[in-house]
């Protein structure tokens, strides 16, 4: 089972292992070889670092299939962050959608380096930041990125990097190959695990994911507390007004 815990600003997040095969059919490569527990998400962690933010990737192991200088080349990480109104609703380019709200900040991280791009509010293409420092702590990946400090809602995604595509990920097809990464239908979502809870297949099966966490947004509550204290008003009129009649 997942477990969640907030204290203010930090969110923290595990995610079942052994469940970065897709929908449980996909076929890793296995030229160069990557290994399951290198993509496989194990937790998810974000807490404010100075003006930023820090996030912390678990995987459940560290593998450099492709030699590259940063130490890790088995996947890529995305991480989307919802941190108000606006955004978008598609996950990038991973065939997937969010549920539970639209993104305004998107963090991609590859053995290869690391972008940041944000949605401002009323826009509907995303802008370049500065990209993030990344570093690599035993089977962890540490991110600073300039996402403003705060409690936010979050959708991450493992997917499986290869350098001969121009973005860095290797997309699932039904082709079989020792250097493909196989699925079961064309289309398919491109990663191979997501911050989910146990057997939480509807990024798979409906082509969506759901929010993890959550947005500090007085509106809601103050929405309700005006409808509740119009209702109060309402009814103590209508007794007045019946009190008085009487």
């Amino acid at each position: 089972m997942s477990w969640m815990l907030l204290s203010a600003a930090l969110f923290s997040l595990t995610d079942p292992a052994g469940d970065a095969h897709g929908d449980g059919r996909y076929v890793l490569p296995s030229r160069p070889p990557v290994s399951a527990e290198a993509v496989d998400l194990r937790r998810f962690q974000a807490a404010e670092q100075g003006r930023g933010m820090r996030f912390t990737v678990d995987y459940g192991a560290a593998q450099n299939p492709w030699n590259l200088p940063s130490g890790f080349s088995a996947g890529v990480t995305d991480i989307f962050v919802k941190t108000g109104r606006g955004g978008l609703e598609p996950l990038s380019d991973l065939n997937l959608r969010a549920a539970g709200g639209q993104w305004q900040y998107h963090l991609r991280v590859s053995g290869a380096g690391a972008t940041l791009e944000e949605v401002p509010e009323g826009a509907a293409t995303p802008t370049r930041l500065a990209d993030p420092a990344v570093r690599l702590s035993g089977t962890s990946l540490i991110i600073d990125a300039a996402v403003p400090p705060g409690r936010y809602a979050y959708w991450v995604t493992s997917s499986v990097f290869s350098p001969l595509t121009p973005d860095g990920l290797l997309r699932p097809g039904t082709d079989a190959g020792p250097g493909q990464l196989q699925a079961t239908r064309t289309g398919a979502p491109v990663p191979v695990d997501v911050l989910a809870p146990a057997g939480d297949l509807q990024a798979y099966e409906k082509g969506t994911l759901a929010a993890q966490g959550e947005v500090r947004d007085p509106r809601p509550l103050l929405l309700t507390g005006l409808g509740a204290l119009g209702l109060l008003l309402t009814a103590a009129a209508t007794l007045w007004l019946w009190r008085r009649g009487g």
